[in-house]
C-alpha cells in the first residue's frame, strides 16, 4: 500500500449489514405496527403468487378448486399478523389451515410460514410452550399420513420435526442473545447509578469535613478575638499598653484564622493552584504551642503536660488530636467564665495516643453545646465525627468537682506513619 492509499473497511459488507439491521430495528421501535403489515403483506404476496399455479408442480391433488387455495393461502400467511402479539393463536389458526391442506391434497408451500410463527414462540413465550407448538405442527402430517398414505409414517413426521428443532434452536439462540445484551444494558445502568451514588457520598462526605474544619477554623478564632477585644476594652481605661497588645493579638489571630481558610478554600478550587500560591501545612501537634498562645492571650489560662515520649504520628491523626484540643479550648472560653482554667494532658504509649481536657469553669450543659453556631451542631458531635474516623472513641461531659472535661483516645496504627 502506497502512502496516498486509504485503509479499507476490512469488512465492508459486514459494517453496512449491521448499519441496516440498527436501522431496521429503530423502525420497528418506532413503528411496530407498520413492520408486522409489511412483513405479512410479503407472506401473503407470496402465498398467492404460489397460489396461481405453481402449488400443482407438487400437489397430491391438482383438482382443488381455486376458490379454496386462495383461503389457504390466506390462512397460512395472514396470521403472521399476530406473530408477536398472539404466536401461539396464530399457529393455532394455521395448524387448522394446514390439517384442510394437507387433508385435501393441495400440499401449499404457504405451510412453511408456520415456522415464522414457531421462531417467535421461541423467542417470547415461555420454553414450556414449545411442546404445544411442536403439536401443532406435527398434527398436519399425520391427516397427509392418513388421507395419503404413500410410504411409512416417519419419512413425513421426522422431516418436520427436524424443521421444528432447527427453528426452535434458531429462536432460543437469538432470545438468550438478547437477554445476554439486555443484562449487559442493566448491568452498565446500575453501574452508572453506583457510580453517581457513590459520587453523592463522597461529595456529601466532603461537604462535612469542611463544614468541620470551617467551624474550628472560624469558631476557635472568633472565641480569642472575641476574649481578647473584651479584655482590650477594659484594659483601655487604665493601661493603654496592654490594650495595644490586645489589638495586636487581634490582629495576628486574624491573619491566621484567614490563612487557613485561604488553605482550606484552595482545596476547593476547580484548577490547580498557582505555583506561587502560599501554601500552609495542616495544624499538627507541634503547632499545639502557638494554639495554648493564643488562648492564653485571650484570657484562659492553660497548662500543658505530656507523659511518655512523643512519637510520630499520621498527619490526619494529628489534625484530628489538635482539632479536638482546639474545639475543647473554644468551649471553655465561651462557657468557663471569666476565673475558668483549663489543663491539657497528652500521654503517649505504644499503642495509642491519648488526650484531656479539663477546666475548672462553670461548664455548660452538653445540650448548649450542640447548640453552638446557631444550630448547626458542630461542637461536640464534630469532634466524634474526627474521632470514629481513626476508630477512636471520645468522652465530653461535666466533672463531679465542678467543670468540664473532655478525653480523647486514638489507637496508633501500624506500619509506616509517612
Amino acid at each position: 500500500m502506497t502512502d496516498h492509499e486509504q485503509p479499507r473497511d476490512p469488512q465492508p459488507l459486514a459494517g453496512y449489514a449491521q448499519r441496516l439491521t440498527e436501522r431496521v430495528r429503530a423502525f420497528d421501535r418506532r413503528r411496530p405496527l407498520v413492520w408486522d403489515v409489511l412483513v405479512t403483506a410479503f407472506f401473503v404476496i407470496a402465498a398467492l403468487t404460489d397460489g396461481t399455479g405453481g402449488w400443482r408442480n407438487t400437489a397430491a391433488n391438482p383438482g382443488v378448486s381455486e376458490w379454496l387455495v386462495l383461503l389457504l393461502s390466506l390462512g397460512l400467511s395472514v396470521p403472521v399478523l399476530w406473530r408477536r402479539r398472539q404466536p401461539l393463536a396464530a399457529l393455532t389458526a394455521m395448524a387448522v389451515v394446514s390439517v384442510v391442506n394437507n387433508w385435501t391434497g393441495a400440499w401449499l408451500q404457504a405451510a412453511l410460514i408456520q415456522f415464522i410463527v414457531v421462531f417467535n414462540i421461541a423467542l417470547r413465550l415461555p420454553l414450556k410452550t414449545l411442546g404445544r407448538a411442536a403439536v401443532l405442527t406435527t398434527v398436519p402430517m399425520t391427516a397427509t399420513f392418513i388421507r395419503y398414505p404413500a410410504g411409512s409414517w416417519d419419512q413425513l413426521i421426522v422431516p418436520q420435526l427436524w424443521s421444528f428443532a432447527l427453528v426452535a434452536l434458531a429462536g432460543i439462540a437469538v432470545r438468550s442473545r438478547q437477554d445476554y445484551t439486555q443484562a449487559l444494558v442493566e448491568r452498565a445502568r446500575q453501574l452508572e447509578v453506583e457510580r453517581d451514588q457513590q459520587a453523592q457520598l463522597a461529595a456529601s462526605a466532603e461537604r462535612a469535613r469542611i463544614a468541620r474544619e470551617m467551624h474550628d477554623i472560624i469558631g476557635h478564632n472568633l472565641s480569642v478575638i472575641t476574649g481578647l477585644a473584651d479584655g482590650g476594652s477594659y484594659a483601655a481605661a487604665r493601661n493603654p499598653e496592654r490594650a495595644g497588645q490586645a489589638l495586636t493579638a487581634i490582629a495576628t489571630t486574624s491573619r491566621n484564622a484567614l490563612t487557613e481558610l485561604r488553605r482550606l478554600l484552595d482545596v476547593l478550587g476547580e484548577e490547580a493552584p498557582s505555583p506561587t500560591a502560599e501554601l500552609t501545612p495542616a495544624p499538627a501537634l507541634n503547632d499545639l504551642d502557638s494554639l495554648i498562645e493564643g488562648v492564653r492571650s485571650a484570657g484562659l489560662p492553660v497548662l500543658r503536660k505530656v507523659e511518655g515520649e512523643p512519637i510520630p504520628l499520621p498527619a490526619g491523626l494529628e489534625l484530628t488530636v489538635y482539632r479536638v484540643v482546639q474545639e475543647a479550648l473554644t468551649n471553655t472560653l465561651k462557657h468557663g467564665g471569666p476565673s475558668a482554667t483549663s489543663e491539657l494532658l497528652v500521654s503517649y504509649a505504644t499503642d495509642a495516643v491519648s488526650v484531656t481536657i479539663t477546666d475548672t469553669g462553670r461548664g455548660a450543659r452538653t445540650d448548649d453545646l450542640r447548640a453552638d453556631d446557631h444550630g448547626t451542631g458542630r461542637g461536640i458531635p464534630g469532634m466524634k465525627e474526627r474521632t470514629a474516623l481513626y476508630r477512636g472513641t471520645l468522652e465530653a461531659g461535666p466533672r463531679p468537682a465542678g467543670g468540664w472535661r473532655v478525653h480523647l483516645r486514638i489507637p496508633i496504627p501500624e506500619g509506616p506513619t509517612a
